[in-house]
């Protein structure tokens, strides 16, 4: 039998003024040498004796089912009241119900340090489980699905996927998200609740179908009671089985055999691959017609060229920041010098040319017979002829950020940073812009009112990759996020670009860094001719 230790209390940062408890619980197979699996349980210790994990744990670990691990139980933080006979703030919901990574980090920064100081505990994602019941389900889910690289195996019961704190779009973001390496075992009775938050029975089977339809590994056991711990205490043992069957082999991305839209854009296994580092901060993405990814380091006022042989050169000093790039019908790099408030465009050898002086510019794009750029002083877009002759076409608040035709160069999208749609004009052959409208729909971080959308690109089918908070939103025609791709890293993606010797290669920079990713679809040259995308599926 192993030993129950605590409660110890813990304060947070991350929640702050929070005040808990949590208990470790250490099986009798534990070496202090050899760092250990964890499991950790939201709700505490209550949760963990209404489960009966201190006997089941050792029961496993003695049959082998399951690697020895230790069981992690933490109570929600609380802040208590100066008066004491005041109530106290209780955090249990907006820990556990809320999506974003705020809990998650909680765990990775404040929890697992802690408990390290007294224990071994593994660092690997593969070697970490989180549970919990109700709102401590969704809580475990959420953690895992905004750390995956620290947290790959979930049980839920009776989770709470309903819209208390925004849950109720988890099987909305799932079917849209690239799959992450994730194992999720999902509980639930047919007698849970059905309050105004939603149905809690109904909740779990989308949430069940959901992650089908994304191709995660993900096992359910459904029953006829309500909403409280008797039927996952039950089948407590076999879900602990499940989740840890085939350890030490690493839990994965399954393979997605059924989803149209996504094998028509995800090459399968290719994830994204690094093309530059040790910069300070890459953005404006462009690629030339060989295929040529160039990007601007804004802090180092430099722009780097990144040929097809996987070498990264220099292509122009002292060029101040760079928010924006695009090559032209003459072969030149045009460029936004935002710092410097002008245009520019270079030539092959990098010589740089003056297009227009005091100029605000955030970002460009360019079509064969001129350009548009977009102004984010006096918030609008302004078209010009490669001759030199330029004209405001509209007026747009809030400021624009990115630009891009469609294939056929027949409509103009346009994003802004602070809101979560795109907006779409038709352009007349002069550059004139009319019928301004909000057209693409797009997914916002949890708790915020904006997408955070920049950069955006296009392929030959006249689909709209838009860079967001949430990763690169694939849109169709009709302006509907089809596809979420995951970020490279937890930097903001500030440019999108198509690339590479066939235009199948989507470029990002991201931070400090630029990365590239193989796709089945091939990216559209706007200065090119245009290119007629397939007839819009309705």
């Amino acid at each position: 039998m192993g030993k129950l230790a605590g409660p110890f209390n813990l304060s947070s940062n991350i929640f702050p003024g929070t005040q808990r408890k949590y208990w470790v619980y250490v099986p009798s197979q534990y070496d202090p040498q050899k760092p250990a699996c964890s499991l950790i349980v939201q709700d505490g210790l209550r949760r963990a004796e209404e489960w009966h994990l201190p006997e089941v744990i050792d029961n496993l670990i003695h049959k082998k089912e399951i690697p020895v691990m230790l069981g992690i139980f933490v109570d929600p933080g609380e802040v208590p009241p100066i008066n004491p006979e005041a109530r106290p703030r209780l955090n249990r919901s907006f820990e556990y119900d809320a999506l974003g990574d705020r809990y998650a980090r909680f765990l990775i920064e404040e929890l697992l340090p802690e408990v390290s100081k007294s224990y071994a505990l593994s660092t690997d994602a593969n070697d970490r489980a989180l549970a919990g019941a109700s709102s401590g389900g969704i809580c475990a889910f959420n953690a895992a699905w905004e750390r995956p690289d620290a947290f790959r195996r979930v049980i839920s019961t009776i989770g709470t996927f309903v819209g208390l704190r925004g849950g109720n779009q988890f099987s909305m973001l799932v079917r849209k998200t690239e799959p992450r390496p994730l194992k999720v075992f999902l509980q639930d009775g047919r007698a849970d609740l059905n309050i105004y938050g939603g149905d809690w029975w109904t909740a779990n089977q989308d949430m069940l179908s959901a992650l089908k339809y994304a191709g995660y590994e993900v096992e359910h056991v459904w029953g006829e009671g309500g909403h409280n711990g008797q039927h996952g205490a039950a089948i407590m043992p076999d879900a602990l089985r499940w989740l840890w069957k085939g350890y030490p082999e690493p839990v994965k991305i399954a393979p997605n055999p059924v989803e149209p839209r996504r094998l028509e854009v995800l090459v399968p296994g290719a994830g994204w691959e690094l093309v530059s580092s040790g910069h300070e901060l890459v953005e404006a993405p462009a690629c030339n017609v060989a295929g040529d990814v160039f990007f601007c380091d804004s802090r180092a006022g430099r722009i780097y060229r990144s040929g097809l042989d996987g070498k990264t050169r220099v292509f122009a000093e002292q060029t101040g920041r760079v928010s924006g790039m695009a090559f032209g019908p003459d072969n030149k790099l045009y460029a936004c010098q935002s710092g410097r408030r002008r245009i520019v465009r270079y030539t092959d050898a990098g010589q740089e040319e003056v297009v227009y002086a005091d100029t605000a510019c955030h970002d460009l794009v360019t079509l064969p017979k001129g350009f548009y750029y977009t102004d984010p002083v006096a918030p609008g877009v302004w078209y010009s002829d490669y001759a030199g002759n330029r004209r405001k076409v509209d007026e747009l608040t809030p400021a624009p950020m990115g630009l891009c035709p469609t294939a056929d160069q027949a409509f103009l999208h346009l994003s802004s940073a602070d809101a979560s749609v795109t907006y779409h004009f038709r352009a007349k052959p002069d550059g004139e812009l009319e019928f301004r409208q909000p057209l693409g729909y797009l997914h916002a971080p949890p708790g915020e009112g904006a997408a955070g959308a920049s950069s955006m690109a296009i392929d030959t089918a006249g689909r709209l990759f838009v860079a967001t908070k949430l990763g690169i939103q694939v849109l169709d025609q009709l302006g509907r996020t089809n596809l979420i791709l995951s970020k490279p890293s937890s930097a903001s993606i500030s440019g999108v670009a198509f690339g590479g010797t066939d235009f199948d290669t989507l470029f990002v920079t991201c931070g400090e860094r630029v990365y590239r990713r193989k796709l089945k679809i091939k990216g559209a040259l706007t200065h090119a001719a245009p290119v007629i995308p397939p007839k819009a599926d309705l």
